[in-house]
């Protein structure tokens, strides 16, 4: 397709007018176009030259609002002319570009049929323009909610972000939060001793952090406290308490007609999750074959009914009083971890970081250190795609609104999608140099952090496409379409697409309301520190509790590296369950005895406790053990088989 369309303005007038103009205007009768998202200024020019197809003259003079109302185009389609680059400006006007604040009167016809040409292979590429029915230039918004479902439902959606859905109004909001914002920090900016910007460089001291009185005494007395136990004691225990195994059973909705059925499972689960494999498993257990936990993860075991026993436990986690001395549960974060996997595998990628190939067990852990969502994606992949999926998929009793992620969740994209879906995304931020901060208008200048500024937000365009992105936010609220879908379109191959540029210029703003925060407020700063720590912690928790094969997932089905991901997710849960089970007892009983802690030092205290857990089984030493007896020199030659033919 590229060689049938124009993409040099000066060298292809003259040429592609003779040779090419009867194809491509033919390509525009047979093949109708149509704009995937509000502007439908391109669609307008295209209908203009259809227009004029057999016109001689050079010139074209530029339709009025006065000729559109005495003809049968609307006013909604007046020509626009801001689309068209500088390099084709004059060509098409005959006018310099320093006087495009002049509305032109004529159009060269032969240039302007140029340029709306080469726009429109950049508007196929970039996704602008669709061919319904095509599977490489088709619609790419297609699983979206229909216009007349978004009228509908656009209301009742903004009050359940509690945004405004009038564009002007959406505009108005989000330019009056920045410029608040960006006053509030540069008033109190003299007396943030904590960030220094001196030569051109923005400085953020990390405050140091005081261990709270009484700390390392409380955790002495909890880890002289703590029970040991067996990590399938704790599976069983759990059992006991919640009946969690009730969620599993024959794919095929029938009952189980297993012998043992809730020791299989749970047997299954301590086989899975911890990595070890059946065979292993079924040598030290001797309890079941390896054959039977291999029938019981493939024939009774899905991804949804593991997430459905993971969700019961963060529910009864819930009901803990000690977990709110941690947080809220308002809050998450997010962070990937390495795991290796064999490489002639699909999904294997090498990890430029780490090294070596494997995949990404990326969790979503609340503020109460519980994780509350797993997901397993290629190590080539950003992250941050991901990181909205989890919260959206969420239907446990802990419900967050506020997410932290590392330094990949500083995407502006997301940083949009996610406040159009209520969401408050509150990265860690490092790389200053690479962050630009908007002015929210041209004129507008600060006292002391003017030098933080160094481009303007395009308010016209989030007007323009705010419909378009509102859509995309309904749709995925529905459950129409996945954030992560949405967000890997807008970043691939997108930078000319006008919805993703409208997405990135009110992320931009978002994410400088966010930055000029995080400078402003030091505490905001240690909230999201500590966030992303349990994240970091989590990470090693499970990699803890996966010992078995080196940490290496043993297998090559997609699928089920999803759902090794989701055992050991669930092994991790059940572990931190227990743990603040024998910390709530502990702490009880420390009270009882008349010890008094400070909640700051119990606030400090996590449910990643190992020290007292046995991953490995008890061992028995035989020392009345009696051997064969060896004897060196038994024979062990073997006389060679007659050849019955022979």
């Amino acid at each position: 397709m590229d060689s049938f369309f124009p993409t040099q303005p000066q060298k292809t007038v003259r040429s592609v007018d003779k040779s090419h103009r009867a194809t491509l205007f033919r390509f525009l009768e047979v093949v109708p176009l149509q704009s995937s998202t509000q502007d439908h200024h391109l669609e307008v020019a295209i209908r203009l030259i259809q227009q004029h197809r057999t016109a001689r003259s050079t010139w074209l003079d530029v339709p009025t609002a006065e000729a559109n109302e005495s003809t049968t185009t609307s006013p909604a389609e007046t020509l626009d002319l801001s689309w068209i680059p500088a390099k084709w400006w004059k060509l098409v006007t005959g006018q310099a570009a320093s006087q495009r604040s002049v509305p032109p009167q004529q159009l060269h016809r032969p240039s302007f049929e140029l340029c709306v040409f080469s726009h429109i292979l950049l508007a196929l590429q970039s996704g602008d323009l669709y061919m319904a029915g095509s599977a490489e230039y088709g619609d790419d918004y297609s699983q979206l909610v229909t216009w007349d479902e978004y009228h509908a439902q656009r209301e009742a959606y903004g009050q359940q972000v509690n945004l405004p859905v009038e564009p002007k109004a959406f505009v108005q909001q989000v330019q009056q939060w920045l410029e608040s914002s960006a006053t509030t920090t540069d008033e109190a900016f003299p007396a943030n001793t904590q960030v220094v910007w001196k030569d051109e460089r923005l400085t953020i001291r990390r405050q140091p952090r005081q261990r709270p009185a009484g700390l390392t005494q409380l955790e002495t007395l909890v880890a002289e406290r703590l029970t040991p136990v067996h990590l399938l004691d704790v599976l069983t225990d759990k059992e006991v308490w919640l009946n969690w195994t009730r969620y599993f059973g024959p794919i095929s909705g029938h009952e189980a007609k297993l012998d043992s059925p809730v020791g299989r499972y749970l047997a299954t689960i301590f086989c899975y999750g911890c990595n070890i494999g059946p065979s292993q498993t079924a040598r030290a257990l001797r309890t079941f074959d390896r054959k039977q936990l291999a029938w019981v993860n493939q024939r009774h075991m899905t991804e949804e009914t593991l997430q459905t026993a993971i969700r019961a436990i963060i529910n009864a986690y819930n009901r803990f009083a000690l977990p709110k001395f941690w947080g809220t549960g308002r809050r998450a974060s997010v962070d990937g971890t390495k795991w290796d996997i064999y490489e002639n595998n699909l999904l294997a990628e090498y990890h430029i970081r780490y090294g070596g190939y494997g995949g990404i067990g990326y969790y979503h852990v609340s503020d109460t250190y519980i994780a509350l969502f797993s997901h397993f994606i290629p190590c080539g992949v950003w992250e941050a795609v991901f990181m909205l999926d989890g919260l959206l998929n969420n239907t446990s009793e802990i419900q967050p609104d506020t997410i932290h992620g590392d330094t990949q969740a500083q995407s502006a994209t997301v940083f949009a999608l996610a406040y159009l879906l209520g969401i408050t995304l509150m990265p860690r931020i490092r790389n200053w140099k690479a962050l630009t901060f908007y002015r929210p208008t041209r004129a507008v200048r600060y006292q002391h952090i003017d030098g933080l500024f160094s481009d303007t937000i395009n308010w016209h365009l989030i007007e323009t496409h705010l419909p378009d992105m509102l859509r995309v936010a309904v749709s995925i609220k529905g459950g129409t379409i996945k954030a992560s879908t949405i967000l890997r379109k807008l970043g691939t191959n997108s930078r000319k697409n006008k919805l993703y540029q409208a997405f990135h210029e009110l992320g931009c703003a978002v994410r400088t309301g966010f930055l000029l925060q995080y400078i402003h407020d030091a505490d905001l700063r240690s909230t999201i520190q500590a966030a992303t720590n349990k994240s970091e912690a989590f990470n090693g928790f499970v990699q803890w509790l996966a010992f078995g094969d080196d940490g290496t997932l043993a297998t090559n089905s997609r699928d089920e590296q999803r759902k090794r991901i989701q055992y050991n997710h669930l092994v991790a849960n059940t572990l931190i369950f227990y743990n603040v089970f024998e910390l709530t007892r502990i702490l009880h009983d420390l009270n009882q005895q008349g010890y008094a802690f400070e909640p700051e030092a119990i606030a400090e205290l996590s449910p990643y406790l190992t020290q007292h857990v046995n991953r490995f089984g008890l061992y028995h030493l035989d020392l009345q053990r009696q051997p064969q007896a060896i004897h060196y020199d038994v024979p062990i030659s073997m006389k060679r088989p007659q050849d019955p033919l022979e």
